[in-house]
């Protein structure tokens, strides 16, 4: 199978599929960690890494989908030094709590090799280009693209961490908000215009544009992070992130990307 055979393969079982990727496995990914952290399942489930992994992998299909015929070396390139900047970060972070706070791993998110997730970039990468696509969606490629990503990316670690915090995946020796320090969101900020950068020199502004257009599935990958982190903070009674995830729910659904049922035209046209 060549290149555009796969990407036409890839389109299709997402376009089949959205429901179960983008809201099925996500509900039942947030019930199972919750069980998972309070004891509810047995040793061999409970927060099992390697079924982690495969769950987040799953939920990144249809971003990987959607971008995947829009790589290019420029591309590899640029989102290569983000992921090579993802692991320094965290490796100096878990060692010299700079820049988000002194914190820990307390469980293994995936295999982990010096105290950092092997599988960090796909935890982590996907956030900001989300974060992005939705941001060039709302602003319509504008320059203020680049200040309301930042925005998102802040707001997927308002959700993203306290949630973390209370299932256990790390630990901070304190924090305000829902044990999460306000040094964690200072790092994210950094983070998170690093990332922004990177991923808006990686791709073609306007080709990614007209992507967008055609492939109604590619913020499915968004959509799963508000439901399953949203679930996880509602479930602990945690309500302020849950609002934030709320409000990042009404802005996809302000792009009209949420609509499981429609599939992309793209598909529709080869599946005709």
């Amino acid at each position: 199978m060549d290149r555009k055979a796969f990407e036409r393969r890839l389109e299709q079982v997402v376009a089949e599929n959205r429901v179960t990727i983008a809201v099925v496995f996500p509900l039942v990914g947030a019930v199972g960690l919750v069980a998972s952290a309070t004891g509810r399942l047995p040793e061999g489930l409970a927060f099992n890494p390697y079924l982690l992994l495969f769950g987040t992998l799953v939920m990144r299909l249809p971003l990987a989908g959607a971008l995947a015929n829009l790589v290019t070396r420029r591309t590899v390139f640029w989102l290569g030094l983000l992921v090579a900047y993802a692991y320094v970060i965290e490796w100096v972070g878990t060692t010299t709590g700079w820049p988000y706070g002194e914190f820990a791993y307390a469980i293994a998110l995936g295999p982990m090799v010096a105290g950092v997730p092997v599988g960090l970039p796909v935890f982590f990468v996907p956030l900001v280009l989300n974060a992005y696509l939705l941001a060039l969606l709302l602003t319509d490629g504008s320059q203020a693209r680049l200040p309301v990503a930042l925005g998102l990316v802040l707001g997927i670690d308002l959700v993203l961490d306290p949630a973390a915090v209370a299932l256990g995946f790390w630990t901070y020796p304190s924090g305000a908000f829902y044990g999460v320090p306000s040094s964690n969101f200072v790092g994210w900020l950094l983070s998170g215009s690093v990332g922004i950068m990177a991923v808006d020199l990686a791709f073609d502004r306007d080709a990614l544009g007209r992507r967008l257009g055609d492939v109604t599935f590619a913020l499915d990958d968004f959509v799963s992070f508000v439901l399953l982190w949203g679930a996880v903070n509602a479930l602990y009674g945690q309500w302020l992130p849950v609002l934030v995830a709320a409000g990042l729910g009404l802005g996809l659904n302000r792009t009209d990307r949420f609509d499981v049922r429609r599939l992309p035209r793209g598909v529709r046209r080869r599946a005709s």
